[in-house]
């Protein structure tokens, strides 16, 4: 059976978090960002910017409460509610 190369494409939910992002960042009310992203072949990027970057004892308490979201996620293996 031949293969096909299929080209990825962009997940809906991630360009409608990044497009809302940049929506609220143009508009002020996005003070700082701590960011991890997945990319392809199990890469990933992160980046600290703005008020998480001159606040880096509250960008880790935020950090931290996101890893216990994520603890709890994979402890009920529930991918399916996300914020």
């Amino acid at each position: 059976m031949p293969y096909r190369l299929v080209r990825g494409s962009a997940s809906d939910d991630v360009v409608e978090v990044l497009t809302l992002l940049l929506e609220n960042a143009r508009l002020g009310n996005v003070t700082g960002i701590v960011l991890a992203a997945t990319m392809r072949k199990s890469r990933y990027i992160t980046t600290i910017s703005g008020a998480c970057m001159t606040n880096p004892t509250f960008a880790r308490g935020m950090l931290l409460s996101l890893s216990d979201e994520l603890g709890q996620m994979s402890r009920e293996g529930d991918l399916s509610e996300t914020r």
